[in-house]
């Protein structure tokens, strides 16, 4: 495995234990060059998840994609980030289909959020729904404040 700091092309597995449920493997690895530890997870890959793009074109799903914007929606927001891992990486294994259109994976991830952060719910739709108005940015924030205020008064 190619160490992330120096790219030096050896290291070795320090430590290594199930994760995700079993689903893949952790290894704590070291860089036999500069020393530097890192984590690397190891997965079986059967059939790639195909993501349906808005404009037609199909790809491979990538969960560091989602967690990128998962991450840049909890930005100083006080989620925890194994969370945030644990979604992205367990995506995949949730969805039972061989495509997905893009737009279900926003659903998803958005109603991921919602429980978890208001705010970053609201950062993140406004991405996700590309908002073209003021006015819809306001009827989100509405939205979300009368669903917290009805789960109070349950």
């Amino acid at each position: 495995m190619k160490c992330p700091y120096c790219s030096a092309p050896d290291s070795k597995v320090v430590n290594s234990r199930p994760s995700d449920e079993g689903a893949s493997i952790r290894r704590r690895r070291e860089c036999l060059s500069c020393a530097r530890r890192f984590t690397t997870y190891e997965r079986a890959q059967l059939e790639p998840l195909m993501v349906v793009k808005r404009s037609g074109p199909r790809e491979a799903f990538n969960p560091d994609k989602l967690l990128r914007g998962l991450t840049l929606a909890t930005e100083k927001r006080p989620v925890d980030p194994d969370v945030l891992r644990a979604f992205a990486y367990g995506f995949e294994d949730d969805v039972q289909l061989g495509e997905i259109p893009s737009t279900e994976i926003g659903r998803r991830a958005m109603t991921f959020l919602r429980p978890l952060d208001g705010v970053a719910y609201i950062r993140f739709a406004s991405v996700y729904r590309e908002f073209d108005s003021l006015e819809r940015f306001i009827e989100e924030i509405q939205g979300l404040k009368d669903k917290e205020e009805g789960d109070e008064t349950a």
